[in-house]
Formats: structure tokens, C-alpha cells, sequence
């Protein structure tokens, strides 16, 4: 099967821009994720860090990665069902094993699960206009439940946005010592996440693999329309994004990140805002391809994005080695956080290209196909696909 050079670059871009926020998720409270009052009030330096990552990588790269989950299901789809309910299925068993036993803040069980309720629409949908529209209303009915959820919670924010002093102890005990009460911590977290996947996240996710099938159906993601009409629509979908998405970070901060509003209300902005930035990221990748290809940087990129799942799995095993063995969780604040991220970009990097010199796949892509095929029960080309 084809490779499409351009993906394998803008899903290494989405999987490096991840750790922007997933940092925040290793080394700080899960309460400091989406508040970063919450310590009672925010320093400065967290408050700008905050701004910047919320309208530039907050949501954005999980939407980029979405999306292209999305496109990915469209291309592997001729292979039949026993091979793709094979596939996704084993990606729900990697991302259970991931959710309880390394990170709570797995995101490769939601993808499979969404992922086996889906892909057969791409056979169903008969336009790619159809595709697109059942995507949007999808991603449209997820913001409607977060609105939902909003007007019927509680004003007093929760101990899970603002921890006492020994919520922040506990916290850090499990997270620090592991074993069976991380475990059992760890699958509350799961079992709280599969709640809101089923009432509310499931309709954005699903959405956007739909969007993401349809765009690559119509040969948009594939890059078969011109530079200049990349460039264009980049230009369109970031200043549309952005004129949504910063007044919601502007009304989070003047309101001192209220629970009720920030935690529902004005979750919408951002949520409306992500598709069209990250597909203004998308664009700008494709509408300077010629250039970006010709750099060795954008080789190294595409070698993480074809490692994905290596790559992805690698950053839990770095971060929580670094925070949870080093004893630097609640250390640093957001700003200090970011001096981490180049340097495991850095190890992504050098990996997934010295890894690509030996072998055509990655560590953990071989075994996933290698699985599949023997859980589908035929024998699949042995090219290499996303």
C-alpha cells in the first residue's frame, strides 16, 4: 500500500505536539491539566504558559492525531472486517494494558474503541459531502452534551479541580510508589474515562475520524489539491480557529478559571476552534511540502510518525521514569516543563530513525500487524501501511 510522505510528517508533528500538554499530565496533578489555578490562583509564568499552549497545542494535536486515525481507518478498510476488527481490537488490549499499568492518560483505548464503532460507516456513507456532514453533526452533538453537563453541575468546583493538601499527598504517594495502588487508582481513572467516552468525548472522537476519512476520501489530506489552495485554506481555517478560541482563553482567565464555566462552558470555544486550527496545521504542512520535504528534519519527522505507536508509548516510559522514579513529580511548573520536551523529542527522533535504518517498521507496529494477522486468520500483504 502506498505511503503518503506528507501523513507520515504531520502525524510525527501531532505525536511530538502531544507531549506539549501531555507533559503537564506526567510531572503536575491531573487537576492542573485544564486549571492551572489550581493551587487556589495561578503565577504569571503559569498563566501565559497556560494561554499560549491552550490557543497554539491544547486539544489540537489529539484533534491533528484524530483526524488522521480517522484517514488511517479509511485507508486500511479494503483489507475487510476480520482484519480490521482484529486491528482495533488489539489496539484496545495495548491501550487497556497502557491505561493501568503506565499512564492514566491513555488515549489508544478510546481511539480503538470509537474506532470498532465506526469504520464501517466509511463503506456506508455514500458521498464524501455525506461523510463529512455525519462527522461535523457527530462532533457538534459532543459540544451539545458539554453544555448539558455544564447546566446541571454543581457550582462548587470538585476536589478533582481544586485539590486539598491531601488529595495533592495522595496523589503523589501512588503515583510515586506504583504497584497495586497505582493500579487500582489507575483503573478509577479508567472507569470514570470509559463514563465520559460513552456520554461525551466518543461523539467528538468518532466525529473528527469521520471528517478525517472523509477529507482523506476526497484526496484533501492526500495532498492532491494545489499548494496555493493549501496555503489559502491554512490561512482561512487558522484565522477562523483563532478568532473562536481566544476570546474563551481570554474569559478563562479574567474569571479567574471558575470551575463551572471553564470546566463546561467555556470548554466550548476550544473544542469549536481545534478542527479548524489543526487543519490550518495540516494545510500549512501540505501547502509548504515542497520546501519542508526537501530538509533532513522533515525525514526525521516522517520516521515518527511512522513509529507512532512506539513513539507514543516511548514518551509514557520516559516521562513516567523521569517523574515517577526521579522523584520530580510536582517539581516544576508549566513553563519549566517545556525545557523537557525538546530532549525527548530529541530521543523520538534519534530512535525512530536509527530504528527505520534496520527495520521497515516499528518495535511495537510490527507487533501490532504481526498480531493482527494472526487474530484475522489470512494471510495481508506485507507492505508497509499507517
Amino acid at each position: 500500500m502506498q505511503r503518503y510522505l506528507a501523513l507520515d510528517f504531520i502525524r510525527g508533528c501531532a505525536i511530538l505536539g502531544i507531549l506539549l500538554l501531555n507533559i503537564v499530565g506526567f510531572a503536575l496533578p491531573a487537576a492542573a491539566y485544564l486549571n492551572p489555578a489550581w493551587q487556589g490562583q495561578a503565577s504569571t509564568s503559569d498563566a501565559w504558559t497556560w494561554a499560549v499552549m491552550d490557543g497554539l497545542a491544547q486539544l489540537k494535536f489529539l484533534t491533528l492525531f484524530a483526524l488522521l486515525f480517522g484517514a488511517g481507518l479509511y485507508l486500511q478498510a479494503p483489507r475487510g472486517s476480520r482484519w480490521m476488527s482484529a486491528r482495533l481490537t488489539l489496539l484496545v488490549f495495548i491501550g487497556f494494558i497502557h491505561a493501568l499499568f503506565f499512564w492514566e492518560g491513555d488515549i489508544l483505548l478510546d481511539y480503538g474503541l470509537i474506532g470498532l464503532i465506526i469504520w464501517r460507516m466509511l463503506r456506508d456513507v455514500p458521498s464524501d459531502r455525506a461523510l463529512l456532514q455525519t462527522g461535523a453533526l457527530l462532533y457538534l452533538v459532543g459540544c451539545g452534551v458539554l453544555l448539558v453537563f455544564g447546566a446541571i453541575s454543581s457550582p462548587n468546583p470538585t476536589r478533582s479541580w481544586l485539590p486539598g493538601a491531601a488529595d495533592l499527598e495522595y496523589e503523589s504517594y501512588w503515583k510515586m510508589l506504583g504497584g497495586w495502588e497505582a493500579v487500582q487508582n489507575r483503573l478509577d481513572h479508567l472507569s470514570s474515562g470509559l463514563m465520559a467516552l460513552a456520554s461525551q468525548y466518543g461523539w467528538q472522537l468518532a466525529g473528527l475520524m469521520l471528517i478525517g476519512a472523509a477529507l482523506m476520501r476526497s484526496g484533501w489530506l492526500s495532498g492532491q489539491f494545489s499548494v496555493q489552495h493549501y496555503r489559502r485554506s491554512a490561512a482561512l481555517l487558522l484565522t477562523i480557529g483563532w478568532l473562536i478560541a481566544i476570546p474563551g482563553i481570554a474569559a478563562q482567565w479574567m474569571i479567574g478559571w471558575e470551575f463551572r464555566w471553564t470546566g463546561f462552558f467555556l470548554q466550548i470555544p476550544r473544542d469549536l476552534a481545534s478542527p479548524f486550527i489543526s487543519l490550518g496545521y495540516a494545510a500549512l504542512c501540505l501547502g509548504f511540502w515542497p520546501q519542508i520535504a526537501s530538509t533532513r528534519l522533515s525525514y526525521a519527522i516522517q520516521c515518527v510518525g511512522r513509529m507512532a505507536l512506539s513513539n507514543y508509548l516511548l514518551q509514557t516510559l520516559i516521562c513516567t521514569t523521569l517523574f515517577y522514579r526521579f522523584n520530580l513529580f510536582l517539581k516544576f511548573d508549566r513553563l519549566h516543563l517545556l525545557a523537557f520536551v525538546p530532549a525527548i523529542w530529541l530521543i523520538n527522533i534519534l530512535f525512530s530513525v536509527l530504528w527505520l535504518r534496520f527495520f521497515p517498521q516499528g518495535p511495537l507496529e510490527w507487533l501490532w500487524r504481526k498480531l493482527t494477522r494472526l487474530a484475522a486468520g489470512k494471510t495481508t500483504p506485507s507492505s508497509s501501511t499507517r
